[in-house]
């Protein structure tokens, strides 16, 4: 179970970082936008909304990242956030679905429970 561990902390790393990239892109984006298009009301809106979106992708990534990291050192509280992120990304249909059930299905697994008590004894 050791590998479907590590391999569920980097998928859920890898979607963390891409979505911190959106983050950006959509921030980029639409501040951009309304800076290029030099009308003071469009600056105000897009740099309101842009921060808005790029803030929500943020934050529901970052979690994920945590949680990663944390269940590839083996942490107890990690696997517990990372499966209630899991229970989340069965919303994101496809992908998230996908990820959401294998996540689950690796971190309730009762050797994984025993290997991450294991790992914490040490």
């Amino acid at each position: 179970m050791e590998k479907h561990v590590t391999i569920v902390g980097v998928l859920h790393i890898a979607f963390g970082a891409l979505g911190v990239i959106i983050a950006a892109i959509v921030f980029v984006a639409v501040v951009g936008g309304g800076i290029l298009s030099g009308d003071e009301d469009a600056i105000w809106i897009t740099s309101i909304v842009g921060t808005v979106v790029g803030a929500f992708f943020l934050i529901i990534s970052i979690p994920g990242i945590i949680a990663g990291i944390g269940v590839l050192k083996y942490k107890n509280w990690a696997r517990i956030l990372m499966l209630i992120i899991a229970f989340l990304d069965l919303l994101n249909i496809p992908l998230g679905t996908v990820l959401g059930a294998y996540s689950i299905w690796v971190l309730v697994d009762e050797r994984t429970v025993k290997l991450f008590e294991e790992k914490n004894k040490k």
